[in-house]
């Protein structure tokens, strides 16, 4: 019995299982193979990566769940879609805010608190910050795509 990641032209990624390539080859391309997902018969193999065993003197971690998996197909023309315009609106909401860097907490509390005038404004904080900032009620948002910082730009 062989195991391959297969997609189809959807972008789904699902396993098939046979006994032998020359199997998966034959059904392929009689038809027999499909996407479970959406029911494509236009299917292809999936890079995958050779299993290999760990060495005896590590110990053991958790396997990633198969929804933290990656998958190597295209990407789906509304996902992609998606995500331009998502990256299209981050780019006009930082248009009009000012870059703070590492001193975003504390500038966020002085705002919060009316230290300073409210104004729009982003940078860097750890996840500890944040967190500190929103049991404080502080409105704090991540930036979904990242950004070259204002003095590391050419």
């Amino acid at each position: 019995m062989i195991v391959f990641d297969l997609h189809c032209d959807n972008g789904h990624r699902f396993e098939g299982w046979f006994g032998s390539s020359a199997d998966y080859e034959s059904q392929r391309e009689r038809g027999l193979v499909d996407c479970p997902e959406c029911g494509s018969k236009t299917i292809g193999k999936a890079p995958m990566a050779p299993a290999v065993g760990a060495k005896g003197n590590t110990k053991d971690t958790p396997k990633a769940s198969k929804e933290a998996q990656l998958s190597n197909a295209p990407m789906p023309p509304q996902v992609e879609e998606a995500l331009k315009q998502l990256a299209k609106a981050q780019a006009k909401a930082l248009e009009s805010s000012t870059w703070v860097g590492e001193k975003f907490a504390d500038e966020a509390r002085s705002q919060h608190y009316g230290e300073k005038e409210e104004a729009p404004i982003h940078g860097k904080a750890t996840k500890k910050e944040a967190e500190e900032l929103a049991s404080e009620g502080i409105s704090v948002a991540p930036i979904l795509f990242p950004i070259a910082e204002p003095d590391k730009l050419n």
